[in-house]
């Protein structure tokens, strides 16, 4: 009820105008964040895509955000479109798939964790090329996604090692850190 004394409009009444679009152009809406308090307010769209969000599509998705929005009579307003961010756990299976090639900590519901390279997600099971043993050999572990309890992108400062991409399916081109 805030949002409509301050003339912004509701997340729901966001998503539903802004939803269509975005899919049209590939992308989902994770979320919408309306913070009226700040001064000017904010109202910032969380959204991801299969290929990731570059800042072409940033850039394209706050246009069409920009212009839907603005046909409603609303209180002057920051938009921000932005990507989900590493920090958001991983909680479905989209969100292993768009991850493909990254590296994960996984907390498994039987109490272990395991890190890894995220490999190709089928089936409700996802693939994680893991590093065991003494000698550090690769081997790939499936894992079934209802087994994750908890599972986070790791941030990497050096490039992947090429022959760990490769079991994650990947080039080494795609993989993002």
């Amino acid at each position: 009820m805030a949002e409509r004394s301050t003339g912004l409009p509701s997340q729901r009444q966001v998503i539903e105008l802004l939803d269509g679009e975005f899919a049209r152009a590939g992308f989902d809406i994770e979320d919408v964040v309306i913070v009226a308090s700040a001064r000017p307010p904010r109202i910032t769209v969380i959204t991801d895509g299969d290929d990731g969000l570059d800042l072409d599509s940033i850039a394209q998705l706050s246009r069409v955000a920009s212009e839907l929005l603005d046909e409603l009579d609303t209180a002057a307003y920051v938009l921000e479109v932005t990507s989900p961010g590493v920090e958001r756990p991983l909680t479905t299976e989209k969100h292993f798939r768009r991850n493909r090639g990254r590296k994960v900590q996984m907390a498994l519901s039987d109490g272990s964790t395991m890190t890894g390279r995220l490999g190709e997600t089928r089936d409700a099971t996802v693939c994680l090329v893991v590093r065991d043993g003494a000698r550090g050999a690769l081997t790939i572990h499936e894992i079934a996604l209802d087994a994750v309890a908890k599972a986070v992108v790791q941030v990497e400062f050096s490039p992947p090692n090429q022959h760990e991409l490769e079991l994650a399916g990947q080039s080494g081109k795609e993989a993002r850190g």
